[in-house]
């Protein structure tokens, strides 16, 4: 068996479709093909084609879980559920998160740290609701305590922005109702009565 050519494929312009004996056998990323050194004119033992078909696929699943990482930051955890829904193998799973790694991303430091900053841009939240979520992406307890440790933004720094735009909502003009909603995101009842009071004060 020979390969007979190597083809950039149209649609995934960094993988290239590998044809032996005229047909198409498999496909690998353009850096697992320059470390193959296949080339065209190669011949190849039916044992060499069974471990390049399964080569293939598992470059197949860490370029996938590049391009999924790649989309935003993500917590190892979310990058281990991604394999496992994809059923990639203990070991496979492995390797992926170690090179993942060693490219940079995985760090649930940095990871944690973004998910703060984008939470205070976004959607301002109580610390309290912050570390629930860090806790549901499976992020280490130290590094949650410690990147909030590090978050010089208070919770009375974030509820009159988010009292001004919930107070846009008919329902929320009910104090009761906007204590309640304010309490479930994690704010302490301190703060909410203050920033109320402060809020129709500034209105009055």
């Amino acid at each position: 068996m020979n390969i007979t050519a190597i083809k950039q494929q149209e649609r995934l312009k960094d993988r290239y479709s590998v044809y032996v004996d005229g047909k198409y056998a498999f496909s690998l990323s353009e850096a697992a093909l320059l470390d193959s050194r296949l080339a065209t004119g190669l011949e190849l033992t039916p044992e060499q084609l069974k471990e390049f078909k399964q080569l293939s696929a598992d470059d197949k699943v860490f370029g996938n879980a590049l391009r999924y990482a790649a989309m935003r930051r993500r917590s190892r955890w979310e990058l281990q559920s991604y394999l496992q829904r994809k059923q990639a193998s203990p070991g496979l799973a492995e390797e992926v998160i170690g090179r993942l790694e060693g490219l940079g991303f995985i760090d649930d430091r940095a990871f944690a740290q973004a998910w703060v900053e984008n939470r205070h841009l976004l959607k301002p939240t109580s610390k309290r609701k912050l570390q629930q979520e860090l806790k549901a992406k499976r992020v280490p307890e130290d590094i949650i305590t410690e990147v909030l440790r590090d978050d010089e933004t208070a919770d009375r720094d974030e509820l009159p922005a988010l009292i001004a735009r919930k107070r846009r909502q008919t329902k929320y003009q009910d104090d009761m109702k906007l204590m309640q909603y304010l309490a479930r995101q994690g704010f302490g009842y301190e703060d909410i009565k203050s920033a109320l009071k402060a809020g129709a004060d500034d209105a009055a």
